[in-house]
């Protein structure tokens, strides 16, 4: 199994990972940030960790593709339970988008608050959907979302669920 590296400290980005694109490319795929780990293109964005309360997600510093082996390594537990995904955007095939935006990224910058003061080193941010709509707001509150969570906040629950 590949060496899973994760920042351990939520670093700054760098200068250019600081405000949207206003000039996408139009063969340019978004993802998104909180995927399943059976979608198209699907790879680890970070690892969950913290703790029940107050769950963080540890981003990797390199990419890493999912593998049956890397899904299997989490038993008992699900993948979700203990690494956070991205993978393509899958646009109109997703409950959470509209027709034009993630509702899923408007209710976490409306609802959640900023759990960081910088922008977290990710890996995914220039070709990332919640940040190409909501701009760095998303970014500061993006390591408190989790696909698994036991015990959500009823803010969690109205973020996640609309």
């Amino acid at each position: 199994m590949p060496e899973i590296q994760i920042i351990s400290e939520i670093t700054p980005a760098s200068a250019e990972n600081t405000l949207p694109s206003s000039a996408q490319k139009p063969e340019q795929v978004l993802m998104c940030p909180s995927a399943q780990p059976d979608m198209p293109a699907a790879r680890v964005l970070g690892v969950v960790g913290g703790t029940v309360e107050t769950t963080q997600v540890a981003y990797l510093n390199e990419p890493l593709p999912v593998s049956e082996q890397l899904l299997a390594s989490t038993a008992p537990l699900k993948p979700a339970e203990v690494f956070r995904f991205a993978a393509h955007c899958e646009g109109k095939a997703c409950r959470h988008f509209d027709g034009t935006n993630c509702s899923l990224a408007t209710r976490i910058v409306q609802i959640l608050p900023a759990v960081v003061d910088t922008l977290p080193a990710c890996l995914i941010r220039p070709t990332c959907r919640w940040y190409q709509q909501e701009g760095r707001a998303a970014c500061m509150r993006c390591p408190q979302v989790v696909t698994e969570s036991y015990e959500p906040s009823e803010d969690f629950k109205r973020a996640a669920l609309g």
